[in-house]
């Protein structure tokens, strides 16, 4: 069976057992948690992969990745150790927050900087995307210094690159696209 269908699968009853019980916010929280632990620590997902390795002890390494053991009690009833099917915790957890990103109508946006940026601008340009869309919104903020200047705002698939160094590039182009011409 396809991988996806069957994360997609445990992700949706997870949300709807966890929207039964009214915690689906801590699920979330928790889920976001474990998929940057996931990102971030790549030795987790091959321990959860280790054919040697108790399920009781994979268990134990996903609550720690999760939040630190204080796991709640429908996450770990949805890890799924039995029948070899840890695999698949990875991409039920991120199947799990894309739902309900939609159901919750929230929106992720990235901001990168080539210096730090007042919360006060993140706060407005917040606002703007919460009009629009008439949603929530996550923002993560990044500073990047190769940027020289400006800013690149990313949202969805939509990306807006106002920074200095994506200018010099169009000029340095358009210069040489010119250049060729008079050749």
């Amino acid at each position: 069976m396809y991988i996806g269908v069957i994360s997609m699968r445990y992700a949706k009853a997870l949300l709807a057992y966890a929207d039964e019980k009214g915690t689906e916010d801590t699920v979330y929280e928790e889920a976001g948690i474990l998929a940057d632990s996931f990102s971030r620590i790549p030795e987790l997902r091959q321990a959860l992969d280790n054919p040697v390795l108790p399920a009781e002890t994979k268990l134990k390494l996903i609550c720690e990745a999760a939040g630190g053991g204080q796991v709640s009690e429908e996450l770990k009833r949805f890890v799924v150790l039995e029948e070899r099917r840890e695999k698949f915790v990875q991409l039920m957890i991120m199947s799990y927050i894309d739902l309900y990103r939609i159901q919750k109508n929230i929106r992720v946006g990235k901001i990168t900087t080539g210096c730090p940026v007042a919360e006060e601008v993140v706060n407005r340009i917040r606002a703007l995307v919460v009009e629009k869309t008439h949603g929530t919104v996550e923002f993560k903020t990044k500073i990047d210094p190769k940027l020289e200047g400006g800013f690149i705002f990313e949202i969805g698939t939509y990306r807006l690159d106002a920074s200095v160094a994506n200018q010099i590039k169009r000029v340095k182009q358009q210069f040489i696209a010119k250049n060729r011409r008079i050749v």
